[in-house]
């Protein structure tokens, strides 16, 4: 797939997409993609102008149980209506398909709405997507580095006189590798991000580390339990490699259990997962032979990781020493023993505090000032009609106690600036061609006003000047440090020529963030439109909201009749557009509560032992006149300072971690030391919680009890 959408003058063995669940397509379409036909000829399906293919969902939502080949389907391009006509039914794409459809139609029956120039002489659009299907051996370099030479001699040259090539560049993609490698803009359908899915697999990785050191810390714990078997079977004349495989045979049998349960626990916790993550995902459509050779490796890897170490600790018993009950002690087994109990609250550590990080930036994204007022603002859909009027329906809108002001423009603050052109500026005195992107938008005389925006020097559009239709540039403050202007003052005044439009700049407003936090504020040219304008934005008193809608609701009913009633507000589509980053604080919420809770459990289980084999000596230091907090204080101290360690260790690595993500926001919040604090103290109260309540429950206990049983 080219990554950067560009129409072609001759469509041949190319397939192009327009617009939402209509799909445009050339003759050659159904020897790229080998979609399954239900009804009709996939050889002349197409052939034929206005004629269309539905996908199943597409021919029962129209026409529900009857057969759809031969009726007509009216289709409404702003006013102008075209009769199509049902030649093929298609089965409907996979959940996982890079893109989907409801209709096909040709670029024949394309060109008839749109016109032949709109379609085949504008070769700086990016309205199409283009997939080629390479024969068997051709490389897909060899097309590519062709693509320049195509480019120059379609576009000539750039406003600074260079080939086009230069600054419109062509790179192919492999069509597996869309979905989670390509962010571009307008990309057809919402991408992945293969950075989550590795943060994701990292962090599955971590939690199955912790449950393998607690197998590992509890199984050398508990060694005394076995100790007798292993000398009896050794002094029965047992090697001790034959010990090794009994032992790693155990813990890869209580891996492939595990795996067991927790396949029907994902069974179990799918439809959850997709209804939050808004996928598609299902154990049904996994590969069986990849999906079960990956879980057996897991299961291998897991058993022989959690149960070496114990296997080889365990075997390495000296039978006289154990049959007569000497307890067998290592500095050395104690001492990695600890290692891993402060791995394991390293790992809770870092992500306690990646959660609050997370948190910590999604905050600052919603509630930092944009520069302009974004609350309350209505955004509906415009048409001829309304643009043609737009003056007098904005006055008639005004007069509702509901409505506070009225305008349009091409673009949406929330939006991405995607329209931009060529130009030049007077810079010293002199005509200079403009050698960066300055995006445009096509605005209304009172968008800038309605918007809040504010003026740094010159005046807004003024419906009494005539000029400004045709002749005012209002700039911001980045396109005018990028044109060199010593001030903003400087620049008002200056002529400024821009996408074939000559004039002055009238304005200069400070800058404001159009687009979301992902992006830097970018220079932008505003413009009063010669053409219609995509989007009505409505202004709402605040408390009036539901009044307001229930009017625009009726009059867009009125001036739009036959379309479906739509609206968004601009606070929430900036809102939305951090929802990656919100379900990712979500789902390491989840996965750092499920740490905590997996070392906490090897900590209970740990702390328990080491209770339970000091029993006698707690019962001596109670009779001798220890208090209950003395206890406590002997056991909760060495814990304690296991998870003291974790901190000091995961306090720096978490730091360099999270500002490393940090970095990929051009505004982001910095790392407060609070969240260090709270992610710290989090795990250490936890930690201590864990200890108390067996040292409490031990320290508590009738001494005589405990020293007769000893």
């Amino acid at each position: 797939m080219l990554s950067s959408k560009s129409a072609q003058k001759s469509p041949e063995n190319c397939v192009f997409f327009v617009f939402y669940s209509f799909i445009v397509f050339n003759l050659y379409s159904f020897k790229v993609f080998s979609w399954k036909f239900i009804q009709g000829n996939r050889e002349t399906a197409l052939a034929g102008p206005n004629t269309l293919v539905l996908s199943e969902t597409a021919a029962k939502r129209y026409f529900n149980d009857e057969d759809p080949i031969g009726k007509s389907l009216t289709f409404n391009n702003f006013g102008i209506t075209q009769e199509m006509k049902i030649t093929g039914v298609i089965e409907d794409t996979p959940d996982n398909s890079h893109f989907k459809y409801g209709m096909l139609c040709s670029f024949l029956t394309y060109e008839n709405v749109v016109g032949t120039e709109q379609l085949m002489q504008r070769f700086g659009s990016n309205n199409f997507a283009t997939y080629v299907l390479f024969p068997e051996g051709v490389s897909a370099s060899q097309l590519e580095a062709g693509i320049p030479a195509f480019i120059d001699k379609h576009l000539g040259q750039n406003g600074n006189g260079d080939p086009a090539s230069t600054t419109n560049k062509l790179h192919l993609m492999p069509l597996t590798d869309i979905h989670l490698h390509s962010h571009l803009d307008s990309e057809i359908e919402a991408n992945g991000d293969i950075k989550y899915v590795y943060t994701y697999i990292i962090i599955a990785l971590f939690i199955l580390v912790i449950a393998c050191i607690n197998f590992m810390n509890l199984s050398t714990a508990r060694s005394m339990k076995r100790a007798k078997e292993v000398g009896v079977r050794k002094v029965m004349g047992a090697f001790r490699s034959s010990l090794i495989r009994q032992f790693i045979t155990e813990s890869v049998l209580m891996a492939l259990i595990s795996a067991l349960l927790a396949i029907g626990f994902v069974a179990l916790v799918l439809p959850w997962f997709n209804n939050f993550a808004g996928k598609e995902l299902s154990l049904v459509t996994v590969d069986p032979l990849f999906f079960g050779g990956l879980l057996l490796i897991v299961v291998l890897s897991v058993g022989l990781l959690a149960g070496c170490y114990p296997a080889f600790f365990l075997s390495s018993f000296t039978p006289v020493k154990v049959l007569k009950g000497a307890k067998h002690s290592s500095h050395k087994k104690v001492n990695l023993r600890s290692v891993l109990v402060v791995f394991q609250f390293f790992i809770s550590i870092c992500l306690i505090i990646g959660v609050g990080v997370i948190g910590d930036q999604i905050e600052y994204m919603k509630t930092k000032e944009l520069g302009f007022a974004k609350d309350n603002m209505i955004v509906l859909p415009s048409n001829g009609q309304i643009h043609a009027n737009f003056k007098l329906i904005r006055e008639r809108l005004i007069e509702q106690p509901s409505i506070e002001d009225v305008t349009f423009s091409s673009r949406v603050p929330s939006g991405r600036l995607l329209d931009s052109q060529g130009g030049e500026a007077e810079v010293d005195g002199e005509m200079k061609r403009i050698d960066f992107r300055i995006a445009d938008i096509h605005v209304d005389h009172s968008y800038l006003e309605t918007l809040e925006i504010k003026f740094l020097a010159g005046r807004n559009f003024d419906y009494e000047f005539a000029s400004d239709s045709s002749e005012a540039f209002i700039l911001n403050k980045a396109a005018i440090d990028g044109l060199g202007y010593a001030s903003t003052e400087e620049a008002v005044g200056k002529k400024f020529n821009y996408g074939g439009r000559q004039g002055y700049i009238t304005g200069v407003v400070d800058d404001f963030h159009f687009e979301s936090l992902h992006q830097s504020i970018a220079p932008i040219v505003f413009v009063i439109p010669q053409g219609r304008a995509r989007n009505v934005i409505v202004k709402v008193k605040e408390g009036l909201e539901d009044a307001a809608i229930a009017y625009l609701k009726g009059e867009w009913e009125e001036l739009r009749p036959g379309s479906t009633w739509d609206y968004y507000t601009i606070g929430e589509s900036f809102n939305d557009q951090y929802e990656a980053e919100e379900k990712l604080s979500e789902l390491v919420s989840y996965f750092s509560a499920l740490t905590i809770f997996v070392a906490i459990l090897g900590l209970f289980g740990l702390s328990s032992f080491s209770i339970e084999q000091n029993l006698k000596e707690i019962g001596i230091r109670k009779v001798l006149g220890a208090s209950v907090s003395n206890v406590m204080y002997m056991f909760t101290r060495r814990f304690a300072l296991l998870v003291l360690t974790g901190i000091i260790v995961a306090v720096p690595v978490s730091y360099y971690g999270m500002e490393m993500w940090l970095e990929q926001f051009p505004y982001a919040t910095g790392l407060q030391p609070m969240t260090f604090i709270i992610g710290g103290a989090a795990a250490l109260l936890f930690a201590i919680g864990t200890v108390s309540y067996e040292v409490v429950k031990a320290a508590l206990s009738n001494p005589v009890n405990t020293l007769r049983s000893e």
